[in-house]
């Protein structure tokens, strides 16, 4: 729930800021990306502040757990400078939406197991919230780092 929050309500704050204060200095691709780079600072962190918790999430056949967690961290956080700077923003957008689809899977299992992290402890109750939020986040990043991209 919390990197719903975070991508919300940064977009409006920044989108408030941006039309009001700033005279609409910024593209709304822009301040979409920006959202989603700010969710994905928290998301990124929590990799190295919950590692066992996201160890859990894994499926068991899975190897090197831990160095996966801490890989996905550092991709998370690398992938907020990709969205930043326009030369950048669609292929990461684009490489963002696969890392999206390939870590549904992990929440899947995460509520199957009732890992105590992010909701998951409702267990399968969890996915009728999650597997909708992951659908928002791909589109998110579908529209304002590739379709809004496009038309500049």
């Amino acid at each position: 729930m919390a990197p719903l929050i975070i991508l919300i309500a940064t977009f409006v704050m920044f989108f408030a800021v941006n039309r009001f204060l700033l005279g609409e200095k910024f593209s709304l691709s822009f301040i979409g990306r920006t959202a989603l780079a700010l969710m994905l600072i928290a998301t990124g962190i929590a990799h190295f502040t919950s590692t066992d918790l996201m160890i859990q999430m894994m499926p068991d056949f899975v190897p090197a757990k831990r160095e996966l967690v801490y890989f996905t961290g550092v991709c998370e956080l690398l992938a907020v400078i990709g969205l930043l700077w326009d030369k950048t923003a669609k292929i990461t957008a684009i490489l963002l939406i696969l890392f999206f689809i390939a870590i549904l899977p992990a929440n899947v299992v995460g509520s199957l197991k009732e890992v105590q992290l992010g909701g998951m402890e409702n267990g399968v109750m969890y996915l009728f919230f999650r597997i909708p939020l992951q659908i928002l986040f791909i589109g998110w990043t579908y529209y304002f780092g590739i379709k809004l991209k496009e038309q500049f």
